[in-house]
């Protein structure tokens, strides 16, 4: 097993620094404002979301329809998995092995085709109010993430409540909820000269520089006072002590250092961004976090690689989508396999939701050109995987028609699935947020848990 190297101590300086910093748009004064509004009790339960930035397809993943007319039918063909009857790509031979963990629904619609657009719909549950073409557009409400870091908050270690590996989703925003409630960025934890984020925050292993508690006391009740305008907040050692804890927990900077896990744990997950994001993933949700959002979209840099965007001339690559996809399944079927497969050995797999979907599906029609074949946006039907979470595992929700163009049975939205996520962090989605104006939103206008899934 390796560590980290010992970091340096932190000056005094540094701490105040610290103190008001924006890690990942969050400040130690927004830290303590976002414990003291969360109003409800915190459940032990977290999700890890793979979002597949790009909108994967679903005729080359779950969804593959060997029996469709050749300019439709996945470019690969089905295997069988350990459950009767459910089949899904050849490229991933290790969740066929492990299906009687996971489920399938495949008949998720929805009807917007841009990317930002997309992803602010599956994200947030809520459809922009004006699309943007040129997707640049960000989100009117808060994310999933956001919205579990209101409602939840801290635990009694003071670990991030919403963290997104390796970067937040570049669509949505926290909005009327406050800085304090963005996604806590890790940074590529696959990268050599990686240091955890938490050396800004804790200095657990190195905490000859707190030895003054009579300055960091000032300097807690100073950003106390800040907060305290408005009368209310209370139990000042409370939040005193949730400040001091999250700068100096060795748990909280444990949580960050996927180097601390077996060589040969972190060579199954794959020395790339996903598989070490699949890891990271795992041990925040292990320490308390909440939502773990992993920005799934390429697992390393270079000319074979491509996110999951896959029309023609995708990043500027000439040639036949299957070219990149036969790259980067086997890297997902690892990570995802290992992460699974982690989760169920640790008995973790009541606690830990993971879920893995983009904005859209793809064009179930091939498009060909002199440069190349791809699929394009095809919000109509995608496909997700969902494993734990006290869920019903084994089985194929839903299902689309001969060509994978829309849902024949049971017919599902994003705000659906949110809602199944909302229910296993034990959050009401009927439940309301107060927008800018100090009006009531609901935190779901539509959407209830997918019942064959609970």
């Amino acid at each position: 097993m390796n560590h980290s190297p010992c970091r340096g101590p932190i000056s005094r300086r540094g701490f105040m620094q610290i103190g008001g910093l924006a890690l990942g748009g969050i400040t130690l004064r927004e830290v303590i404002a976002g414990r003291a509004a969360a109003g409800e009790t915190r459940a032990d339960t977290s999700v890890i979301m793979l979002y597949q930035h790009g909108g994967a397809s679903q005729l080359e993943t779950y969804d593959l329809k060997p029996n469709a007319p050749t300019e439709y039918r996945s470019i690969y063909r089905p295997i069988a998995t350990n459950v009767l009857g459910l089949e899904i790509c050849e490229k991933f031979p290790l969740q066929a092995k492990m299906a009687d963990r996971f489920s399938l629904v495949r008949s998720l619609h929805h009807d917007v085709n841009i990317h930002s657009d997309g992803g602010i719909v599956v994200l947030t549950g809520k459809r922009p109010t004006q699309l943007d073409p040129t997707s640049q557009s960000k989100s009117e409400h808060p994310d999933f993430g956001s919205v579990a870091s209101q409602r939840i908050g801290f635990g009694e270690v003071a670990i991030p409540p919403y963290v997104a590996i390796p970067q937040k989703p570049y669509m949505t925003r926290p909005t009327y909820l406050g800085l304090h409630h963005s996604a806590f960025e890790t940074g590529d934890p696959a990268s050599d000269d990686y240091q955890p984020p938490q050396t800004k925050l804790a200095a657990g292993r190195e905490t000859s520089f707190l030895n003054d508690r009579q300055l960091l006391l000032k300097q807690f009740d100073r950003f106390r006072s800040d907060l305290d305008a408005t009368g209310q907040m209370d139990g000042t050692d409370k939040f005193r002590d949730l400040a001091f804890q999250m700068l100096t927990s060795p748990r909280v900077a444990e949580a960050f250092e996927v180097d601390r896990e077996p060589d040969e744990l972190r060579e199954r997950y794959g020395r790339n961004t996903w598989g070490q994001a699949c890891l990271l993933a795992r041990r925040l949700a292990e320490a308390g976090t909440s939502v773990i959002n992993i920005y799934f979209n390429t697992p390393k840099t270079g000319e074979e690689f491509t996110n999951w965007d896959d029309h023609i001339m995708n990043a500027g690559r000439p040639g036949h989508f299957g070219k990149y996809m036969d790259v980067r399944l086997p890297y997902m079927d690892q990570a995802l396999s290992t992460l699974i497969d982690d989760i169920w050995q640790r008995d973790l797999q009541q606690r830990i939701l993971v879920v893995v979907v983009g904005e859209f599906g793809r064009t179930p029609r091939l498009s060909n050109n002199a440069n190349g074949t791809g699929r394009d946006h095809w919000p109509q039907a995608c496909s997700a995987l969902l494993s734990g979470g006290s869920l019903k595992m084994g089985q194929v929700v839903g299902a689309t028609n001969r060509k994978a163009e829309y849902p024949i049975e049971r017919p599902y939205t994003p705000q659906d699935l949110l809602a199944t996520i909302y229910r296993h962090l034990r959050i009401d989605p009927a439940g309301t947020l107060t927008d800018y104006t100090g009006r009531p939103v609901h935190i779901l206008n539509t959407g209830h848990p997918i019942p064959e899934l609970v």
